[in-house]
């Protein structure tokens, strides 16, 4: 663990320091472990106004920051915070990036090609089927699907990448400890094993109303691109295009039904510019996204036919890096045949270590 992460912790629950003042005061004192325990005088040169600087100093004061760090280890989780090299590289470029996310399950680098899909949750039949078939589309290509656990077109978009055995990443507008809504209790377990849960907001946090346009624009900060699958005139989802639009992210929907309000504003969305989808190549091709599917069968046809051993353990690696004990696992193989196979594979050059005893294809 950073020493730093428990003081990360303690300023993110102070009210009234977000990232500005955060980064104000990182700069005056040079580590966030000094400012915390810095006296009222020293706060107020380094910028603090005296509404913060007063919570700062009443929380500190009852706040034992190795227990806080506790109690997210029990909830399963870990912090990752801005000036972390974890941190997702997209959502860190925003001026309003959270300081700190909670999370549970893993983030990858790869999680930085991801299109968020979000619309209403009471959906047609239409809008659930196009957010699954999109989104499972869009997985099977290597996108990581992120959207915000809700029912309807996000339950949807998340069942559609962990079908396509793909990535995704729930955005929570509550703490990492509660599962909102309650009936997607088994998805969230689901991706939290395939992905990731992720919240700005502190453990214990119930979920509200003023919560969802903070959670959304980490959903869009998260994506390449944010794609409504299907919303009336008057919805979150449309607060989320919004988010991405002022974040210079792309906007893409999915056409309407003109008869029904359901398809209206996303409707509407196309009309004021975001890009028509009908299908997921739509938005590869507007991304620039190269269909790393179609680099996995390339590298896999090279593999020398005769060797079943060989073909059988490239089968299960992608652009993703998987544990030796994983490939073991799926492939029924020894260990030390698929240790000893995947140093061959390397010297191919048709698999690549990607460390931690992890692997993953080589992509040419």
């Amino acid at each position: 663990m950073d020493l730093q992460s428990p003081y990360w912790l303690g300023f993110s629950l102070v009210p009234e320091i977000g990232p500005k003042r955060l980064r104000a005061v990182l700069d005056y004192f040079g580590n966030l472990a000094d400012a915390w325990a810095a006296s009222a005088h020293e706060l107020e040169q380094a910028g603090l106004d005296a509404t913060p600087r007063r919570n700062l100093m009443h929380l500190r004061d009852k706040l034992d920051l190795n227990k806080e760090m506790y109690r997210v280890e029990l909830a399963g989780a870990h912090i990752i915070t801005l000036h972390d090299a974890r941190y997702p590289s997209l959502l860190g470029r925003l001026p309003d990036a959270p300081i700190l996310l909670y999370v549970k399950g893993t983030l990858l680098p790869a999680d930085d090609r991801a299109v968020g899909v979000v619309g209403t949750r009471r959906c047609t039949t239409y809008g659930r089927d196009a957010a699954y078939r999109l989104s499972r589309e869009l997985a099977a290509h290597q996108v990581t699907i992120i959207s915000g656990l809700a029912p309807g077109i996000d339950t949807a978009a998340h069942k559609g990448a962990l079908d396509a055995g793909g990535r995704t990443l729930a955005v929570l507008g509550c703490g990492v400890d509660i599962t909102y809504p309650a009936e997607n209790r088994e998805l969230a377990r689901q991706i939290s094993q395939q992905g990731a849960l992720v919240t700005e907001f502190p453990l214990g946090m119930r979920p509200g109303k003023n919560n969802f346009p903070r959670r959304n624009r980490i959903i869009s900060g998260l994506s390449l691109g944010v794609l409504v699958a299907e919303a009336p005139e008057k919805s979150g989802a449309l607060i989320t295009a919004s988010s991405a639009a002022d974040q210079g992210r792309d906007v893409f929907a999915v056409p309407g039904n003109i008869f029904n309000p359901m398809g209206l504003g996303a409707n509407r969305l196309i009309q004021d510019g975001a890009k028509l989808v009908t299908n997921a190549q739509d938005m590869l091709d507007e991304l620039e996204i190269v269909s790393e599917r179609q680099e996995t069968q390339t590298v896999v046809e090279r593999v020398v036919s005769a060797n079943p051993t060989e073909s059988r353990i490239l089968e299960c690696l992608s652009a993703e890096p998987m544990h030796i004990d994983e490939i073991v696992r799926v492939t029924g193989f020894p260990t030390a045949v698929v240790s000893s196979t995947l140093t061959i594979l390397e010297l191919k050059g048709l698999a690549r270590s990607a460390g931690s005893m992890q692997y993953c294809l080589y992509r040419v």
